[in-house]
């Protein structure tokens, strides 16, 4: 990975360790940023940590998950995580401001710095040459308390692009052929460089949307080049002050490389229910019930003007709902003002705030069965509110064009020049943000009725004797663990509530299970924990009394997850043993804390077959002390680096 945009960052930032492929390292936290949906934990974790202000450069708390207030719970959430960003130090970004990753985009990210968020999609930054990282929420307190933040040094996988992409063509296209090609494990221990004389054609908003999906692959973060066009976005932004150039060494090393020609990129689309399974838009008639434009990875003010100069003078098809939420309160003051937001509702869209809304299942569900194409990055069953519904990933060119015609339509049929000229200047506004104050330090934080604290875990135990309470396939989601929809989020700071809808799309009975049996111990298949980086997924197992999780392979920001909030995450040795296994099988793990110790296997004792299975837990040395210490947040307190 040497001479790598990654290995420069990395090395810049590097406080412990070696920079050595497979070791974990301590690196200097530039930034971070939490979100409302997973932020109550964040700041229930640094209140427990005793501290007095924060030791990164900057962190900014937004509200842009739960803003439908339909009753006191996220209020009162949002009321907390003010309190706490005014007791220690952090700007607050109030509702409606806009979605934490595209307003840190235009106002905070910086080429070369280092980020990480309490949500999976943080990477989109890197479109700005930042290293942008999706963290647990353990991860993000403990990285505001200390200013560093633990990884494992990733291998760096080269996607090189040519060409340039057409007017038609959106950053969307590109991310979702990279998907198509490398599937949702392709970037696994990666992170994914973009390199080559086709980047030049993308501008910072398309990197930004590539960077958002590549969470999608697996991937531990993405990253572009900083370069004239990052200048040309800052200087918009008035902040050109934050430009640094940034470029690989031309004789940089990958461990992989991926070329991709942009001539070649096309309209995709990803169907049901993976954002892997795409295919290009052909004239297959799909007929469309409803579409939905925005999130964090397309709403963008490029993304916005395309759809309006593809809705001017056209009206939304009788049968088709079509919602539009812009990604920043900035980017909706200037469709007011240029006459886009005219044309929105001429053409008859429904205008939602500038938050996440449908993307993470808060309102605007479909109808039951419902076909609904989202310019989102998620497409995983239920996840929109409905569960028999069938939601297809696109870019806001063919959104806009469908919801048109009625039907998934490809936009390279449309006689128009969908080039966009940007303003020269973006402006800013200072509206929805509360910045921090001297004097507002260390004041008392706010709590409701509705936050609970979260669940202590225990030292690591020497004999596990549970049963198997729930056995899974492949590519378990974190909504399948914890799942996201209207109804639920307003309780995410509520860990006994949510814990009774746990694995809800998997089982019904699954708190039930784990009530009735003391707790258990979970099997899955290959690229267990998917998905978002809400710690909930550990929280409320842990809470249930899950001791272990023994899978074929972990996504990255689960198993973190996992190992901060003290449950064992272990891996089949071979992986074919995960048939020897069926639920309700009763399991033995004996002498766990010298095998965690010193990295040896552990021979899981299947007591009700009388076989034994081979099972490892694979750790850094600091992963086995959180691990023996039953949790990152007893371990933190008691190690801390000198920055």
């Amino acid at each position: 990975m040497k001479g790598t945009l990654v290995y420069k960052i990395l090395k810049d930032h590097l406080i412990e360790g070696d920079l050595e492929i497979g070791k974990e390292i301590a690196i200097k936290l530039n930034q971070t940023l939490t979100q409302d949906s997973t932020g109550t934990m964040v700041y229930l974790q640094l209140e427990a940590m005793g501290i007095d202000k924060i030791k990164t450069d900057l962190s900014v708390a937004y509200i842009d998950h739960n803003t439908i207030q339909a009753g006191f719970e996220n209020a009162d959430d949002h009321e907390f995580i003010r309190t706490a960003a005014r007791k220690y130090g952090l700007v607050y970004s109030k509702p409606g401001g806009g979605i934490c990753h595209q307003v840190q985009l235009e106002r905070f990210a910086k080429p070369g710095i280092t980020l990480i968020g309490s949500d999976s999609h943080t990477p989109t930054a890197g479109g700005l040459g930042a290293l942008a990282i999706g963290a647990g929420g353990l991860d993000v307190a403990v990285g505001m308390a200390n200013g560093y933040y633990y990884i494992t040094v990733p291998k760096v996988y080269n996607i090189k692009l040519t060409g340039k992409l057409s007017d038609k063509c959106n950053g969307k296209d590109v991310i979702l052929t990279v998907l198509q090609k490398l599937s949702v494990k392709g970037g696994v221990g990666y992170i994914m460089e973009y390199t080559g004389p086709g980047i030049k054609s993308l501008s910072v908003t398309d990197r930004a949307t590539i960077c958002n999906m590549g969470a999608e692959l697996g991937a531990t973060t993405s990253i572009f080049p900083s370069d004239e066009n990052t200048l040309d976005f800052l200087t918009k932004q008035n902040r050109p002050e934050d430009y640094i150039e940034l470029s690989p060494d031309e004789d940089a090393e990958y461990e992989n490389i991926l070329e991709i020609n942009l001539d070649n990129i096309v309209p995709m689309a990803a169907k049901p229910h993976s954002p892997d399974n795409v295919i290009k838009i052909d004239d297959e008639k799909i007929k469309v019930d409803q579409v939905a434009i925005g999130s964090c990875t397309n709403s963008s003010y490029a993304d916005m003007m395309k759809v309006a100069k593809i809705l001017d003078g056209n009206k939304v098809d009788p049968s088709v709902s079509l919602v539009i939420a812009p990604g920043s309160s900035n980017i909706l003051r200037l469709l007011s003002e240029n006459g886009a937001l005219k044309i929105f509702i001429e053409a008859g869209a429904r205008i939602l705030e500038s938050a996440c809304g449908p993307c993470i299942g808060m309102g605007q569900a479909p109808k039951s069965k419902g076909v609904s194409l989202r310019t989102f990055n998620r497409n995983f069953k239920g996840r929109s509110g409905t569960m028999d519904a069938e939601v297809y990933l696109v870019s806001p060119e063919t959104a806009a064009a469908s919801a048109i015609t009625g039907y998934l339509t490809n936009p390279n049929t449309l006689d128009l020049d969908l080039t966009i000229e940007e303003p020269s200047n973006y402006g800013k506004s200072d509206n929805y943000f509360i910045f921090p104050n001297e004097e507002d330090l260390g004041k008392d934080v706010v709590m409701g009725p509705n936050i609970k604290p979260f669940p202590k875990a225990v030292p690591l135990s020497d004999t596990i004797s549970k049963k198997v309470i729930l056995k899974t396939g492949d590519n378990i989601t974190t909504d399948d663990i914890c799942p996201s929809n209207a109804k639920l989020l307003p309780f995410r700071s509520n860990i006994p509530y949510l814990s009774q809808f746990s694995f809800k799309t998997i089982v019904d009975d699954f708190y039930n299970r784990a009530i009735n049996n003391d707790g258990g111990i979970i099997v899955g298949g290959d690229n267990y924990g998917q998905g978002s980086s809400r710690e909930h997924a550990a929280l409320v197992p842990l809470f249930l009394g899950v001791k272990a999780v023994i899978a074929k392979s972990f996504a990255r920001i689960h198993r973190s997850n996992l190992i901060n909030s003290g449950i064992l995450p272990l891996v089949f040795v071979n992986k074919d043993d995960y048939e020897k296994i069926d639920e309700y099988d009763e399991l033995e793990l004996n002498n766990t804390i010298e095998a965690v110790t010193n990295g040896e296997v552990i021979n899981l004792i299947n007591k009700t077959k009388n076989i034994e299975i081979p099972v490892i837990f694979e750790g850094s040395p600091r992963e086995i002390e959180v691990v023996l210490n039953g949790g990152f947040l007893n371990y933190a307190k008691n190690n801390k680096l000198e920055v």
